[in-house]
């Protein structure tokens, strides 16, 4: 064991027990799953992803390039960084071998988010964090503070003093002063992941404690945080660097710091022989605390003098402080044996590295904050003011502690004098092997390559070496790639400067960002107010638009196409009955309705009268169809436009956006009635009788009740309808006697069970969407979004006639004027028989000219089926479909490739039965 007494913030009263790589261990409470494996001498963790090689701990947080592990118990997660896992009870994990896997069983955590509006965000709860939101909160503020850690503090590791007292004495002080005003929020385990323009703030919550028995009780496991603030402070403090050299990727090899924060953490001394290599002066104060823990330990610093403080403190410990001595490579295997400097090798079994340290300016970068290069830090900076953000503390170059203090509280500090740190990268060595990004397996080499390829910005050489696309986003070699670079192509670092910080700082969970909307609740189901009667009549559904609809009604030993047929040839030879509620309606009302409405459809719906019906069709800028359906005018400035059921959202949106941003001067009013309106479409021959035992009242003639109208009457009879209102219009997407009976979805069920009793002697069959789309292909009657696929005009649906020529303008008429869309080898809508009346055609099956056999690939397509059924009325099958020039080429013979068979097939009009619309009128 590595664990110290005496040192550590861990509960040692509490042993937890895990297993890594099939091998059971123990740590504590306030241990990471890397310091536990640190603590039980465990180096090696994970295997690299291309090439294979050991990989261990090589960072205390989330900077660790190097750490990942797949965690299979209490639930599985992929890839997490072992030094960001907090150590449970019967946590099961292993390294990864390159990469993850999916988890085999679904989670069943909750996820979910929250919104909160505040004066002031700030990031980071180390001390130049503690005291920008203390003293927002002082101002009287809305203070919304986040932290990605366990506890607040920060970086401080407990040996600080501030004020004169122990450093951790005045977090816990500061936390508690917040924590007691109401209009602080204080999150730990948050980490922001995004910052976005006007004050925007996406941040995770683990809410449970990771991966431990909180994630069992009933909370959610994680939660994210849409934050929007005033003033954002970013206080993120700063990463350290390490330093490239051949064979650097090591288990064993680590950041100076981090094995310091490993020590005053968790309690654990990570080497006992530790070799420390540095190029900054932080790395003697980890020297200095090792070799206090009881390792032995030796310096070699890079440059040619050391600090004289750190010198200092390396001489009351005993350490070895060699100057102008680099490490060139190293010996070992499972673990680091040997820090190689020129010839010699140092025996070693923990090398620590510090090249000094990177800002962590993410934030300020992810909304376009610039970086400007700090020669007497050898990092990047901000560079420039933002409005509505301030960054304070090291993550703006301020890396001590007495200036982070300072410039928490608000006052800007002088700068702290440091020795430039100028190594960032050795040139001996292989470039093979010297790795700048150990995730990515990307190398000095893989720069060169790039750089010799004619690679002149980090953003090119970032995509061609992946430097800086792995789980953290180069926040260990993003600077060090820069600085090689540079060096390769003989220009200043500061003229190059880095890639660009993109959001997620951190990797963030897929389920974390669906929240509640996951499995059932990722498309919420919408029902009808007759679902439960569909249920129990054994109806099987289809999922239309977010509703569940009625798809057919099998009867025992009937599989769908047997139903289907069954319900097409009631329809057709009696009355049949459909729940078509779910079609979007869209109550348009004001003075200027009409006009509206003249510019929304291709044809004219101004001149329409009150108590009629027309169908309409809508077109987007380019001309194409998005939606077809009929419009009841209710009064003069009063409409109800009814959609297709997948377009009933969207179109409504079409619709505002033009009225909002193009015509806000029209007085016009949208509102979705789609839920308020049950409508049942009663079809077929004998649809008249039905209607007129339903409603007496009402003259049903063609004379008094023609196509295309409507009238709102009241029910005189039957239990629980008497006195309610429903509307009827004559209206028919089959080619049959047709009317449409909508009520309020209160008394749906009634007037459902009403028209089904009416119509019990005459044979009345409910039919689902299957049967209905076999009627409307049979007369042609396209299905937008299924006949279409957004390239198709109405021209090419062989609906000319739905396009006004009378009106100056409406949405999409330019475009009907373009030579491409007045090509007459456009893509047009026709039918199909194949010559076999038996042989059913693939939808999205292809179509090419009549050949005997298939030419070598590329094979000239001419179009595609859209729909394909079979029909009752027909006897046999039929198929829609868009071809090119397809209304020249009716009478045509085409084939159709099946399953390496080429299938003839007949060209013919797209309306396919009752061509005249005798059967509309009965």
């Amino acid at each position: 064991m590595s664990r110290l007494d005496g040192y550590g913030r861990i509960d040692r009263s509490r042993t937890l027990t895990f297993t890594f790589d099939g091998t059971t261990y123990t740590g504590h409470p306030g241990d990471t799953l890397a310091s536990a494996l640190l603590a039980n001498g465990v180096h090696r963790v994970a295997t690299s992803v291309t090439l294979g090689r050991p990989r261990g701990i090589a960072a205390a947080w989330s900077e660790d390039p190097s750490g990942l592990v797949q965690v299979e118990e209490p639930f599985p997660e992929p890839m997490l960084l072992a030094s960001t896992i907090e150590l449970t009870d019967g946590l099961v994990a292993r390294g990864l071998p390159g990469r993850g896997r999916l988890a085999e069983v679904p989670d069943t955590a909750r996820y979910d988010r929250k919104y909160t509006h505040c004066d002031v965000l700030v990031v980071g709860a180390g001390p130049a964090g503690l005291l920008a939101a203390r003293t927002a909160a002082r101002r009287g503020e809305r203070v919304v503070l986040v932290d990605d850690r366990p506890a607040a503090g920060g970086t401080l590791l407990g040996t600080e003093r501030i004020a004169g007292r122990s450093a951790l004495d005045f977090v816990a002080d500061t936390v508690v002063e917040l924590r007691s005003r109401p209009d602080v929020l204080h999150l730990q385990r948050t980490t922001a992941f995004g910052h976005y323009d006007d004050g925007f703030v996406l941040a995770l919550e683990r809410r449970t404690d990771h991966l431990g028995a909180g994630a069992r009780r009933n909370v959610s496991r994680q939660r994210v945080h849409r934050i929007r603030a005033k003033r954002v402070v970013v206080a993120t403090g700063a990463h350290e660097r390490p330093i490239v050299f051949e064979d650097n990727d090591r288990p064993g090899i680590m950041l100076a710091g981090a094995a310091r924060d490993f020590l005053h953490r968790h309690g654990v001394l990570a080497g006992r022989e530790i070799v420390v290599f540095t190029s900054d002066d932080a790395a003697y104060d980890a020297a200095a605390d090792l070799a206090r823990a009881g390792a032995r330990v030796t310096v070699l610093d890079a440059r040619d003098a050391a600090p004289e403080a750190g010198a200092r403190v390396c001489a009351e410990q005993g350490i070895t402080v060699r100057t102008g001595s680099a490490v060139t490579g190293t010996h070992g295997a499972e673990r680091v044996t040997h820090a190689l400097v020129g010839d010699e090798a140092i025996p070693c079994d923990l090398l620590l590295v510090s090249g000094g340290w990177n800002p962590t300016a993410h934030l300020f970068s992810h909304v376009r904050g610039a970086l400007r290069y700090e020669p007497a830090l050898g990092a990047f900076v901000p560079g420039e003011p933002l409005d509505g953000v301030t960054v304070v503390g090291a993550a703006n170059g301020t890396l001590d502690l007495a200036g982070c203090l300072a410039e928490g509280a608000g006052d800007r500090p002088a700068p702290v004098e440091r020795t430039p740190t100028k190594v960032l990268w050795r040139t001996d060595g292989d470039p093979a092997r010297q790795f700048v990004d150990l995730q990515r397996d990307a190398t000095v080499a893989d720069i060169a390559r790039a750089v010799g390829a004619g690679m002149r910005s980090m953003e090119h050489v970032k995509r061609y070496t992946t430097i800086g696309t792995a789980h953290d986003q180069g926040k260990t070699s993003g600077v060090i790639a820069s600085g090689i670079t540079a060096e390769l192509l003989c220009v200043p670092i500061e003229s190059l400067g880095t890639t660009t910080f993109r959001p997620p700082y951190t990797p963030v969970a897929f389920a974390a960002l669906a929240g509640r909307e996951r499995g059932r609740l990722f498309d919420p189901e919408r029902t009808t107010a007759l679902h439960p009667w569909h249920v129990e009549a054994g109806a099987v559904f289809e999922d239309v638009g977010q509703w569940k609809r009625p798809r057919y009604y099998p009867r025992p030993g009937e599989d769908m196409e047997t139903a289907v047929l069954r319900e097409c040839a009631a329809v057709r030879g009696g009355v049949g009955i459909l729940d078509g509620s779910t079609l979007g309606k869209i109550d348009v009302q004001g003075p200027d309705a009409g006009a509206f409405l003249d510019m929304i459809y291709t044809n004219l719906m101004s001149s329409l009268k009150p108590g009629r019906v027309r169908y309409g069709v809508m077109c987007g800028l380019d001309g194409m169809v998005i939606d077809d359906g009929t419009v009841l005018r209710i009064d003069e400035n009063r409409f109800l436009v009814m959609t297709t059921t997948g377009g009933a959202a969207p179109i409504l949106d079409h619709m505002e956006e033009w009225l909002q941003t193009e015509w806000p001067h029209l007085r016009v009013y949208l509102t979705s009635v789609t839920e308020q309106w049950a409508t049942f479409p009663v079809v077929g021959p004998r649809s008249r009788d039905v209607i007129g035992a339903f409603a007496p009242g009402v003259d049903v003639s063609n004379e008094a009740f023609p196509f295309m109208s409507w009238l709102d009457t009241v029910l005189d009879g039957g239990d629980g309808i008497a006195g309610v209102p429903v509307r009827l219009a004559r209206i028919s997407f089959s080619g049959e006697l047709a009317w449409e009976v909508s009520v309020d979805g209160w008394h749906a069920p009634a007037v459902w069970a009403r028209l089904l009793e009416l119509g019990a002697e005459r044979g009345i069959t409910p039919y689902g969407t299957e049967t209905m789309h076999v009627l409307r292909a049979e007369k042609g009657y396209p299905i937008i979004g299924q006949d279409t696929d957004g390239t198709v005009t109405p021209q090419d649906l062989g609906m000319a006639w739905a396009v006004s020529k009378k009106k100056p303008d409406f949405i999409g008429k330019r475009s009907f004027s373009r030579p491409s869309n007045l090509d007459p080898m456009r893509r047009q809508l026709v039918g199909l028989l194949p010559v076999d009346p038996q042989r059913k055609l693939p939808e999205g099956s292809q179509i090419v000219e009549n050949l005997t056999e298939l030419p070598p690939p590329p094979v000239p397509m001419l179009g595609h089926v859209t729909s394909s059924y079979r029909s009752a009325a027909l006897g046999r099958t039929f198929a829609l479909a868009l071809v090119k020039g397809g209304h020249a080429r009716i009478g045509e013979t085409l084939v159709v490739p099946v399953g390496g068979e080429l299938v003839p097939v007949e060209v013919t009009s797209s309306v396919l039965l009752d061509p005249e619309g005798t059967r509309r009128d009965g």
